[in-house]
């Protein structure tokens, strides 16, 4: 079983491509190689293979790093399930993972909500989506500022409040405001139950 991560990012005709484009395609090198693990397509649209257990960090690792570019957000669809045929590309592999992602896209592109999940499982689905809204409360309303230091959090767990103090020439208090804001810990506790609820597919 994997997970599938298909997203468009919202607003991209209003800014500079150029500079998202670069930051979103120096993330996702750094979890495998364009085509066949992740892709992007259409100008603002991408899809990208993981592992379940990484996939609720990869989604705020994404989210967090278009939402620290000026007036962008980001839709995404995660699908679980499996893949059946693997392609060159990842946007011609097969799967039930590749479908329930792709339809979920253009399911949330219509009833406005940010992020999705769709499993071979009805229940867990409506389980994970309710939980999946609720804290999409928060990250849609991320600010820039916040956005950086989970961005910075999510990728380095290893990385200090005194380091990242000094990353972005703040107070280490601002740190821990920004952090406290965002919720980290509760984003922490919610990665760890997602990961349990979905191995138990």
């Amino acid at each position: 079983m994997i997970a599938v991560i298909t997203g468009d990012i919202i607003n991209s005709q209003q800014t500079d491509t150029e500079v998202w484009i670069t930051r979103l395609k120096n993330l996702l090198e750094s979890w495998g190689s364009t085509p066949q693990t992740w892709e992007i397509y259409r100008g603002d649209e991408f899809q990208l293979k993981c592992n379940i257990d990484d996939v609720f960090l990869r989604f705020l690792a994404i989210k967090s790093l278009i939402k620290s570019q000026e007036n962008l957000d980001v839709r995404i669809a995660i699908g679980i399930g499996e893949e059946n045929f693997l392609s060159e590309k990842i946007t011609e592999s097969n799967g039930t993972a590749y479908v329930n992602s792709g339809r979920l896209l253009d399911d949330i592109k219509n009833d406005g909500h940010t992020v999705a999940i769709k499993t071979s499982n009805i229940s867990l689905d409506r389980d994970l989506n309710i939980l999946l809204k609720w804290s999409s409360k928060d990250f849609d309303n991320w600010t820039m500022a916040t956005s950086e230091i989970i961005h910075e959090m999510i990728l380095n767990k290893d990385i200090t409040q005194e380091d990242l103090a000094k990353r972005f020439a703040i107070s280490q208090s601002s740190v821990s405001q920004r952090l406290k804001r965002a919720n980290y810990d509760l984003i922490v506790e919610t990665n760890l139950y997602f990961r349990k609820k979905i191995s138990e597919l």
